[in-house]
């Protein structure tokens, strides 16, 4: 039995409907703090198999040609147009998938560098938003291994701490 190409990757649970993928998208841009790069999206909703890569590429390219949503130097921007669509038709994307999608578009804007120092390493940990930093981490750690180990669990977790942290800063007493 020969597989369809249009849904080739894609988990169940996933999205094979092309309107619910633009729908995803306008999403995603309105909902992000700052603009959101082609190949930002692209590793968050492949990396989760919520799309295929065609069908990801077609949809994007038709929300800039309807005016969805503009392409600029930084990244993508939603439109008015978009922002209504979004608004109005994101009941129509299940919410495991729109949350599954924005963790993923967090993941993907997150950057980990290791640094060796006399006494360890640091482990600099940031989530970036177009080319500004979001979210600043320096842990410093006695080995390598702990520094990778850190660094995977960063990548793996980064999304949860940035949100956990930000809830307890903003929380009031």
């Amino acid at each position: 039995m020969a597989g369809n190409a249009f849904t080739a990757g894609v988990k169940p649970g996933g999205l094979n409907s092309s309107t619910e993928i633009r729908i995803l998208l306008c999403y995603l841009i309105k909902n992000a703090a700052s603009p959101l790069t082609g190949e930002e999206l692209e590793a968050a909703l492949l990396n989760e198999a919520l799309v295929n890569y065609f069908e990801f590429a077609a949809c994007l390219s038709d929300l800039c040609e309807q005016g969805l949503v503009e392409k600029r130097e930084d990244g993508y921007h939603i439109l008015p147009k978009g922002r209504e669509v979004a608004d109005t038709l994101q009941d129509d994307v299940p919410l495991t998938v729109r949350e599954c999608a924005s963790r993923a578009v967090v993941r993907a804007q997150l950057k980990v560098q290791l640094e060796e120092t006399p006494s360890g390493y640091l482990v600099h940990c940031s989530i970036e938003e177009g080319a500004a930093p979001l979210f600043q981490l320096t842990v410093a750690m006695p080995d390598k291994f702990s520094a990778k180990l850190a660094r995977e669990q960063f990548i793996a977790h980064g999304d949860e701490l940035y949100e956990l942290l930000i809830g307890r800063l903003t929380q009031e007493e």
